[in-house]
């Protein structure tokens, strides 16, 4: 943050949030005690603000200063980062201007994203051409196979995983039929059969090889794997539900969204996992429980009735203007270290290739299942976060078919970190963060134990006289 009594030119940044947070010019400038014209002239850089009316701004609408003193996408910069390090672009783009490009047209920035896009795309049809030893067929269906989820994560990343519509409308069903008083399952188990006509039944694993649900119109009937735990089963029928009672709804978010044919029914699959999640865990009952229990996950699994990937990603939905919660990140990683799901609420740098950095200990979780980890990590450009690592089994474990076992790990800006249970007792100013980076492939830094690959935009040096901590040696400039 800037030193008291500076002055910081951040006209884009201010008008992108006070968008984001469907403010007026005059209403902002309400809630901040000064005239409307003056928020128009912070917002054409016609006037700084001041250190002091920043640390106001942040106290009214909930956010660390840092987020829009160093920039509020910061996911989206990384990635254009990791962009123009490519060699195509032929010279080495300042990070000051990097920063300028993202604050002063997002759209501008995203669109660069799509151009380079295609252009992989383009390159590696080409080199499967060159190469005879290439599998051409099986890289492009990946490449389009992996389109559709990127388009889903990126629509959800711009919204802050917050759908607000859906989350109302969650919470005024959760208030109409008692959630927080009965048993959830039987609760909806009831709201399926009466107003639908349908019966919920578990169904041994014989009668559903290899799934874990199935619906069946014709016979009016859910049909659950007994595999299934109890916050799964939940889940399912809220899911149903959801797909039944509000599928205008949910069209309505998926026709707001840019989605190609491909992407289209995993957006409104996942609009509907939304919903079911903001059924079960209502958005006011579920922050006031987080933020009386200072984000204690496990107790909000045994209030809640949910698992903790569940309560995990619930937790980084809660971006309600009038009601913030913490704004988390989430990762899913196997032991392989592939990331299977990730979303944020807040500005975690994640990459869209390749898997998670081997220092970030989430992947110590499947040494010590049971522990819940904690670290603080810095990346590169000096963010610094309070990260929180579990692991936990997926649905239908039996002898002859073990469950997958997975690390779920949590996390947000160190400012945060007061507000959790996990970080009590922390001194931020006393702790050595561990270096991390996105992967191998973005990371610059020298001299690192753990790094599989040279960085993409870096020489590979090598010599016979010198061995050094890495196999792969690069040259810094």
């Amino acid at each position: 943050m800037a030193p008291r009594g500076a002055k910081i030119v951040i006209g884009a940044k201010l008008k992108r949030l006070r968008r984001s947070l469907n403010l007026t010019q005059a209403q902002m400038a309400q809630d901040l005690d000064v005239s409307p014209s003056y928020i128009t002239l912070i917002e054409a850089n016609q006037r700084p603000i001041s250190a002091r009316l920043l640390v106001k701004l942040a106290q009214i609408y909930d956010f660390s200063p840092g987020d829009i003193d160093s920039g509020i996408d910061l996911q989206l910069q990384s990635e254009i980062a990791a962009v123009v390090k490519d060699p195509v672009f032929g010279q080495t783009v300042p990070r000051a201007e990097l920063e300028e490009v993202v604050g002063a047209s997002p759209a501008l920035a995203r669109g660069l994203l799509a151009l380079y896009g295609r252009y992989r795309d383009l390159a590696m049809a080409a080199s499967a051409d060159d190469t005879p030893f290439a599998d051409r067929e099986k890289a492009e269906l990946l490449e389009q196979t992996a389109r559709p989820v990127e388009d889903v994560r990126e629509h959800f990343h711009a919204r802050s995983n917050y759908v607000a519509n859906l989350d109302s409308i969650a919470e005024d069903l959760a208030a109409e039929i008692g959630i927080a008083r009965n048993e959830p399952q039987i609760l909806l188990s009831e709201r399926l059969k009466s107003k639908y006509g349908y019966d919920v039944r578990i169904r041994t694993q014989d009668f559903l090889p290899g799934q874990l649900r199935l619906f069946d119109p014709h016979r009016k009937c859910l049909n659950l794997s007994e595999r299934l735990d109890q916050p799964g089963r939940r889940f399912q029928i809220a899911l149903t539900l959801a797909k039944l009672e509000y599928a205008d709804a949910i069209e309505d978010e998926v026709s707001q969204g840019e989605f190609t044919d491909e992407a289209r029914p995993l957006a409104r699959e996942s609009f509907a996992s939304y919903f079911a999640a903001a059924l079960l865990m209502p958005y006011g009952r579920f922050l006031n429980a987080a933020e009386n229990e200072h984000y204690d996950i496990q107790l909000l699994c045994q209030r809640f009735g949910a698992s903790y990937e569940q309560v995990a990603h619930r937790l980084t939905t809660l971006q309600r203007p009038s009601a913030r919660g913490v704004p988390f990140f989430f990762v899913r990683v196997d032991q392989a270290g592939n990331v299977s799901k990730r979303f944020s609420a807040g500005r975690f740098h994640f990459s869209r290739f390749g898997g998670s950095c081997p220092l970030w200990n989430i992947h110590d979780c499947f040494d010590a299942p049971d522990r819940v980890h904690t670290q603080v990590i810095e990346m590169p450009d000096g963010t610094t976060y309070f990260s929180i690592a579990k692991s936990e089994l997926r649905h239908g474990a039996t002898f002859s078919a073990p469950a997958a076992r997975l690390a779920i790990g949590l996390g947000c800006d160190i400012a945060y970190a007061p507000r959790l249970i996990y970080a009590k007792g922390l001194i931020p100013d006393q702790i050595k963060p561990a270096h991390i980076g996105v992967n191998c492939y973005l990371c610059e830094r020298q001299s690192c134990a753990s790094r599989a690959y040279p960085p993409l935009n870096k020489a590979f040096a090598f010599s016979d006289r010198i061995r050094g901590i890495s196999s792969f040696s690069f040259d810094p400039d």
